[in-house]
């Protein structure tokens, strides 16, 4: 009687523990294998008390071959790379397809993205491109010579929308957060007054509740017209306290 082989995904953005309850389910009765000692679901399984053995993976069709015949009678779960481990999957389904009574394959979805989770991607490519060792255009620019590419960035996002081209307003779209990454990392390296992504995230969210009370607290909104007379309100009185804090900052109030 044929086995089972699992092949379980995880999202490198979510902690290497936080996994679904199917997948702990398989965990505890499969013989779990890998093929990266370093990959941090292996340490995370192997601190939970879940026995993983670490296999030579280079060559695909071996470790292919390998993991369907340890799956023939029993329930082999394979701990995915966070590539995805294609050239092995793939290497599975040949091996698959040419057996007569092959195991049932499977692929587990142990831990999901939560929106907005490749935004990480983006801040550690950015920060890739600006550190030592990566983009030498990059890391000469600074806010001042960006500035000509966030005109021209929002003024081609202007362009798409006009044009109703979904996949280009995506895309140009991307091109407009490109340059608040950019420019918060560029700031995160000033020396006397530095502030990151998180910085910026932050003080927005604050904004869009401060702004949004008919959502957030006990404001009193209930049309279009309502809503944008108190953003103006409230951006006036955000104004004046701003002026009134520079005011006394400056020794003039």
């Amino acid at each position: 009687m044929a086995g089972r082989l699992t092949f379980l995904l995880t999202s490198p953005r979510v902690g290497p523990g936080l996994l679904s309850r199917d997948a702990w389910r398989v965990l505890d009765t499969a013989t779990v294998m890998a093929g990266d000692e370093s990959d941090p679901t292996v340490e995370a399984l192997r601190t939970a008390g879940v026995p993983v053995e670490v296999v030579d993976a280079t060559d695909s069709w071996a470790t292919a071959r390998a993991l369907v015949e340890a799956a023939d009678e029993t329930e082999v779960l394979w701990v995915t790379a966070s590539d995805g481990d294609q050239p092995l999957t793939d290497a599975v389904a040949g091996e698959v397809t040419r057996r007569q009574k092959p195991p049932d394959v499977e692929v587990l979805v142990g831990s999901w993205d939560v929106p907005g989770a490749r935004l990480l991607d983006l801040v550690a490519v950015m920060d890739r491109l600006r550190s030592p060792g990566g983009c030498p255009w990059d890391a000469e620019q600074t806010h001042e010579s960006l500035l000509p590419y966030l005109r021209q960035e929002a003024e081609e996002f202007a362009e798409a929308v006009a044009s109703g081209d979904r996949v280009d307003m995506a895309e140009e779209l991307g091109d407009v957060l490109l340059q608040v990454a950019f420019h918060a990392r560029v700031a995160a390296e000033d020396p006397d007054a530095p502030f990151d992504i998180d910085v910026v995230a932050g003080l927005l969210v604050e904004k869009l509740v401060r702004r949004h009370p008919h959502v957030f607290g006990d404001g009193d909104a209930t049309t279009a017209e309502e809503v944008a007379a108190n953003w103006e309100r409230i951006k006036a009185e955000e104004r004046a306290a701003k002026a009134a804090r520079s005011g006394r900052s400056m020794g003039t109030a």
